[in-house]
């Protein structure tokens, strides 16, 4: 799950990045709302953590601006405004859920979470394929009935090819869902987190390499 938090409070931002980071998500952060739609224009995010009142463009905006593009991407309008009128109106522009300022982490990791299960279609929490299974909810992986310690890297590289059933992901899209903006696209990161979660997985290993293209799980 790749998220972008835009939030002008560098501290908050961060907070939350790191508590979202914790909790196996790949994180971006944007500071105002020109950097937001910046980063949205390259980026596919599966969630938007979106603070209304922004300096440069403001969240209502950047949020209609999501609608208008058709895009995928589901918004959670994070602000200190929380009546009910303002609620009402963050929802009208399109928003998918809103959460007022102060909030409880958790609940904003579950409210993240339920936003990115709807993001293309509806997901189940627990992906399989042959030996392979992965509990989203829970965050475990098991292979043939044997608990895996993944990292987050690991964990969310296995999501992906999980989520293909089988299809070709390339080295790009890989890099783009798991990684965050703070990765060296020019590095072998994928190569070398793919490599590592071969090990883990054990042999013989259903990961299979598609020479030029990428990889697919058996």
């Amino acid at each position: 799950m790749r998220v972008l938090v835009v939030e002008d409070e560098e501290l908050m931002a961060e907070a939350v990045a790191t508590g979202l980071r914790r909790e196996g998500m790949a994180v971006d952060v944007a500071l105002d709302g020109g950097t937001a739609a910046e980063q949205l224009s390259l980026h596919a995010y599966d969630v938007v953590v979106l603070d209304r009142d922004l300096p440069g463009r403001h969240g209502d905006e950047i949020c209609r601006d999501l609608v208008q593009q058709g895009s995928e991407a589901r918004v959670l309008m994070l602000t200190a405004a929380g009546g009910v009128d303002d609620r009402v109106e963050g929802l009208a522009l399109g928003a998918d859920d809103y959460l007022g300022k102060p909030f409880a982490f958790r609940e904003l990791v579950a409210r993240v979470r339920a936003l990115a299960r709807r993001t293309g279609g509806r997901t189940p929490l627990r992906l399989e394929r042959g030996e392979v299974s992965l509990d989203l909810g829970g965050r475990q992986a098991w292979r043939a009935g044997r608990r895996l310690d993944l990292s987050r890297i690991e964990f969310a590289l296995l999501e992906v090819l999980l989520r293909a059933e089988g299809d070709v992901v390339s080295s790009e899209e890989l890099l783009e869902r798991v990684w965050d903006e703070r990765v060296d696209p020019f590095t072998n990161a994928v190569r070398v987190g793919v490599m590592r979660l071969r090990r883990k997985l054990g042999e013989p290993t259903p990961i299979v390499t598609v020479a030029g293209v990428g990889y697919r799980l058996e």
